[in-house]
């Protein structure tokens, strides 16, 4: 089962997007005034959820830039107060602030994230060296900083609850990580590389953007697209048609390696293009080529950790994640290469045996591997993918899956709203109530994959949960499946409907949050355990109650046959070694990058991972990572630089929670309610360690994770 999955951090602008019907002008002809700006004043609808018919792409810029210049009055205001430093005049003081900056940014968030344009791409791209700057004028506030160490120092003495102390923490160890204890000098040098690696980040991410949009795959004769659906075939002509190609078909890549249609396509020379278009995305000495922007961003992270006074980034970033050092996250690797590249190779073997038999008369090549894979799955599991997508349409999934899921889980219930806005016309959003039919917040998806959408899939919030500011959460998932032709289904894998699990997991983390402070709210928690709620969800999937309540025949309304389902637990654990090593190469390859000094060279991209993964034994030639340097946006624009690990760390957290399940009955409302309450609704409270721990009664293990990846016998 695949876990990888984006899921941008609320305080990393991600590319890029707006409203469908976006101009730049007001209803009445006249370009709009700065007074009448949206975000101005808190939104009138629903739980305060954007008003997104009113928002324009002209709107952001003023906004995010009032919303910066608000909130550096505020916390200036807080630094100058004359008053003793306490608690509430200086950390809940700061809670409040920035609440303008808070509802533009989330929204600009989200719309360069899932529905972009090239205005909002010019903002964004503009803006992001000044937000930069932004966050160094508060955490490089010497006299801020001091006020909160006044806090922190006394902490033990003042009568604080335990959420209270843990924003005295927090805080003092943002300000610490963000360089507040430099000298002035060296407070300037970090500042001015902030602002270039933001301006680098974002336009990183737009170059990527661009490049997967121009590398698509473009085929004139349909017979080189032999092996997919009618279906499939109808979507890549209406694709092509979009696209001014008519009488064409156009494959569109996803943001991975390895692309969905190579399992399908029975002509090499197709797959090999189609690999190679991914493949080659951002290398092609182009106007979109990635590399000499990577080369620098990773030299900048490199300068900022010495800076730090810290040997390289990943070792200055760490320290307030769960792992908190490489060293312990070498090890956990060091537990994992060995297993999975030796089931990899048995996997090739397996493969290679398959192409001979049909006399191929050629060595397994990348582009070959989901091919071949799929037919060894037929024989050994007599599984095929086309037997299964005739159940899982996306609707019933939603509906009759991941949301029954949560009902029997944790009690709650949903209805579809209309009345609401939204930002393009196949999103749809949900009204969330409580088991004592109390509301808890709004649930927004977007499921289809469009041209200006960053690939992959991910989850965050349009309004945070705060008590104290008196705000429910209003959560969006994002997702990238294929749009099918109009008039017919929309069918996916059980891929895709592990990613729909996958992404409401985040969805219940963010709608079961309880704090009083937005700092510590929900999701904003450490990369390395932020995806164990969303991972942990995705055992529900296959749960025979929720399985058989969604996976229907589209067309006859029958459920899956007992023996398909049988065959799709079965080959559970089929191509795992394939799929852990692709993984384990992208997150050394993140690592490997992040450990570089400052005294190391520029490096040559190609170069230096070649010999990163030959180094860490993870050069296997059929398995390329999941993620080549050049378009690993993960990394180079999505918030998570030495921290792509965490998927897998926290993939080792969900199966041992999830085992906790199968000892004690296993989907249960009680069971759910316990994992709610002790780790769904806590947000960033507690030490991490410390919340598993209670919850599990010991440290997390590994022997969970190995068995379901199928590593070692159960």
């Amino acid at each position: 089962m695949n876990k990888i999955f984006i899921m941008p951090l609320m305080a990393i602008i991600a590319v890029t997007a707006s409203c469908s019907n976006n101009n730049d002008k007001s209803g009445n002809g006249e370009t709009r005034s700065s007074s009448a700006n949206p975000f101005a004043d808190t939104s009138k609808l629903a739980y305060q959820t954007p008003a997104f018919d009113q928002i324009k792409d002209d709107d952001f810029q003023p906004a995010l830039e009032e919303g910066m210049k608000i909130q550096l009055g505020e916390m200036q205001k807080i630094a100058d107060n004359t008053a003793a430093p306490t608690f509430e005049n200086t950390l809940v003081a700061m809670e409040k602030s920035g609440q303008m900056l808070t509802r533009a940014n989330n929204v600009f968030n989200a719309l360069t994230g899932a529905n972009t344009n090239p205005k909002l791409q010019k903002i964004q791209e503009e803006i992001a060296p000044k937000q930069a700057a932004h966050q160094d004028a508060i955490y490089l506030n010497s006299k801020l900083f001091k006020r909160v160490q006044t806090i922190y120092n006394n902490r033990e003495q003042l009568k604080l609850d335990d959420e209270d102390k843990r924003l005295v923490e927090y805080y003092e160890q943002q300000f610490e990580l963000a360089g507040a204890k430099l000298s002035d000098s060296d407070k300037d040098k970090l500042k001015k590389l902030n602002e270039e690696e933001a301006s680098l980040s974002a336009k990183f991410s737009n170059l990527l953007l661009a490049a997967n949009k121009a590398g698509a795959l473009v085929v004139a004769d349909k017979a080189e697209l032999a092996g997919l659906s009618p279906g499939e075939l109808d979507a890549a002509a209406q694709n092509a048609k979009a696209n001014k190609q008519d009488g064409k078909w156009l494959i569109p890549l996803q943001n991975t390696t390895q692309q969905p249609s190579l399992q399908a396509l029975t002509n090499r020379t197709t797959r090999e293009k189609l690999f190679n278009a991914s493949w080659n995305r951002t290398e092609k000495q182009d106007a979109n080529d990635t590399r000499s922007t990577i080369v620098r961003i990773a030299k900048i992270r490199a300068d900022k950790a010495k800076l730090m006074g810290f040997p390289d980034y990943a070792t200055w970033k760490l320290q307030d994640q769960m792992a908190k050092t490489p060293a312990a996250v070498d090890a956990f690797f060091a537990k994992l290469v060995p297993a999975a590249t030796a089931k990899a190779k048995l996997e090739a073997a397996d493969i290679q045996a398959q192409a001979d038999l049909e006399k191929g008369g050629f060595k397994i090549q990348p582009w070959d591997w989901d091919y071949y894979a799929e037919k060894v799955r037929k024989q050994k599991y007599d599984l095929d993918e086309k037997q299964v997508k005739p159940y899982f349409e996306l609707n019933k999934v939603l509906e009759n899956g991941v949301f029954y899921a949560a009902n029997l889980l944790y009690g709650i219930t949903f209805k579809e709203r209309h009345d609401l806005p939204v930002y393009q016309k196949d999103v749809r959003v949900f009204e969330v109530f409580d088991q004592d039919k109390s509301t808890i917040g709004l649930f927004y998806c977007d499921y289809f994959k469009r041209d200006n959408k960053s690939g992959g899939a991910w989850m965050s919030n349009l309004v945070g949960q705060s008590k104290l500011m008196g705000t429910k959460p209003v959560i969006y998932n994002v997702c990238n499946f294929t749009k099918p032709a109009d008039g017919q289904p929309a069918l996916i894998s059980f891929s895709d409907v592990t990613t729909m699990f996958h992404e409401f997991g985040h969805g219940l983390h963010g709608l079961f949050a309880s704090q009083k402070y937005p700092a510590l709210s929900g999701t904003n928690v450490a990369r390395d355990f932020v995806e164990f709620p969303s991972q942990f969800n995705e055992h529900w999937a296959l749960n025979q109650q929720v399985f058989k309540n969604y996976a229907v025949h589209y067309k006859t309304g029958q459920l899956m046959p007992q023996v398909l389902v049988d065959k799709i637990k079965k080959a559970a654990t089929f191509n795992q070694g394939y799929n852990l090593t692709e993984i384990l190469s992208a997150a050394s390859l993140d690592m490997a990058w992040h450990k570089l000094s400052a005294k190391a060279p520029l490096q040559n991209t190609d170069k230096f991972e070649q010999a990163s993964l030959h180094q860490l034994k993870l050069d296997l030639p059929e398995v390329p990572s999941r993620y080549r340097t050049s378009y690993f946006s993960h990394i180079w624009g999505g918030g998570y630089a030495a921290g792509y690990y965490a998927y897998l760390w926290t993939e080792m957290l969900d199966d041992d929670a999830y085992s906790w399940f199968e000892e004690n009955g296993g989907l249960k409302r009680v069971n759910g309610q316990r994992f709610r309450d002790m780790i769904l609704s806590k947000g960033n409270t507690e030490d991490y360690g410390k919340m598993f721990r209670e919850f599990r009664g010991h440290d997390p293990k590994i022997g969970p994770m190995e068995k379901s990846r199928g590593l070692i016998v159960k």
